[in-house]
């Protein structure tokens, strides 16, 4: 199966953030919009700047100067000190949010990530529809900006998330190489750095294309590994995977911005039928049994409800878990119009901690045996291979988001 895979790279992140959290303080200026720089301590001789404003950045002032010298480019400059532990914040929410779409996260960075999305596109959706949600979301919930590049590969994702900015999408396929990255300077290559560049010059390569197009021979014989490196990188030819950590979920939840408002709480329990079945299946799939249900809803008027019980026992049963959420949409509807709905389980235990209890009867068992089939069957023909009656046509009426964190 051909690779699918995002490069998400926050836009001036270090600024940004800092923007953001400001804003979120009381602070009525957005130093994004006025010439500012994030710097360390001026005073203890560690005044260099660390980001920059486009303001600033438009009066030549370059990240990694003495403040110094960018005071002198800039008079009216504001510095503002970073923060890392707020960095540290706003990375993990980004994070969080990612986790949402797939489980393979590489965090490359603190303001960039890696995802591996070809096993987890739902059906009738595609990566570019992803990305660009994605995009708006961060946006949105969020307050900054981020770049998305998809390819297939981790190399070419990384190239197209550089292309314009900010806070764009960009492609860039093999097929798309010739146009979109051959005519490119060679210094923009991933990892062709500054000590290469007068070689690769002496040799009469000036861009992307002209390095693909020299012989591999020719630039081992230059470069050593580096050369078959770059040479490969040249051609889009990258073979490393997104590194993630395997962990079990501390909560796994699903949540959906309906199509339209709902105003009838019989529609309502159709919805939480899907979102059920797919944190269900979540859990079985981690080997995981929830002690607590949650249900959410968020009003046209956004206003938000959510309500929790915990079960008699742990369980990642598909039908003791509906019926509990059901239960809770219940006392939280009040007849308004619902915008979001979402169901999430917590108080998660291995199936080894797993105590038998007195609860537990012979009906138990036989939905066990239900659940377990119905997994079998979507592993081995897909997810929408199988569907319970209650959900019949659901899955083209809404899209399902997936929560983890």
């Amino acid at each position: 199966m051909k690779k699918q895979i995002l490069h998400v790279d926050v836009n001036n992140a270090f600024l940004s953030w800092s923007a953001v959290e400001r804003l979120k303080q009381g602070e009525t200026v957005d130093i994004r919009t006025i010439p500012a720089i994030i710097g360390g301590d001026e005073q203890q001789r560690k005044g260099v700047v660390l980001a920059k404003s486009n303001i600033a950045k438009q009066f030549g002032i370059q990240t990694g100067e003495p403040i110094f010298f960018a005071r002198k480019k800039c008079p009216n400059l504001q510095v503002f000190q970073g923060n890392f532990r707020t960095y540290y914040q706003y990375s993990d929410a980004l994070y969080r949010l990612l986790l949402e779409y797939t489980d393979k996260i590489e965090r490359f960075s603190i303001d960039e990530c890696f995802l591996d999305m070809t096993e987890y596109i739902p059906k009738g959706r595609n990566i570019q529809e992803i990305a660009y949600e994605i995009n708006r979301r961060v946006k949105e919930e969020f307050g900054f900006t981020v770049n998305i590049g998809m390819a297939e590969n981790k190399l070419l994702a990384k190239m197209a998330s550089d292309f314009e900015k900010p806070d764009k999408v960009h492609t860039l396929w093999q097929e798309e190489m010739e146009t979109k990255m051959w005519n490119l300077p060679v210094s923009e290559l991933f990892m062709v750095g500054k000590r290469s560049m007068p070689k690769l010059q002496k040799m009469g390569i000036k861009t992307i294309g002209d390095l693909a197009k020299r012989e591999e021979k020719e630039l081992i014989k230059a470069f050593g590994k580096y050369g078959k490196m770059i040479w490969e990188y040249a051609n889009g030819i990258d073979e490393s995977p997104v590194h993630y950590e395997e962990e079990k979920p501390k909560g796994i939840g699903n949540s959906i911005t309906l199509p339209s408002d709902y105003a009838n709480i019989e529609k309502l329990e159709e919805v939480l039928i899907a979102l059920v079945e797919q944190v269900t299946y979540r859990l079985r799939k981690h080997e995981l049994l929830a002690n607590v249900v949650n249900v959410q809803m968020k009003t046209n008027e956004f206003k938000v409800y959510s309500h929790q019980r915990k079960l008699d026992y742990p369980t990642d049963s598909t039908k003791i878990i509906q019926e509990m959420a059901k239960k809770l949409l219940q006392e939280i509807y009040t007849n308004v119009p619902v915008r979001l709905i979402g169901v999430r389980v917590d108080k998660l235990v291995e199936k080894e901690q797993r105590q038998l209890s007195l609860f537990e009867n012979q009906e138990d068992e036989k939905q066990k045996k239900i659940d377990s089939v119905v997994d079998k069957i979507k592993e081995k023909y897909g997810y929408e291979a199988i569907t319970r009656a209650g959900k019949m046509n659901l899955n083209e009426k809404i899209k399902l988001k997936e929560e983890k964190k």
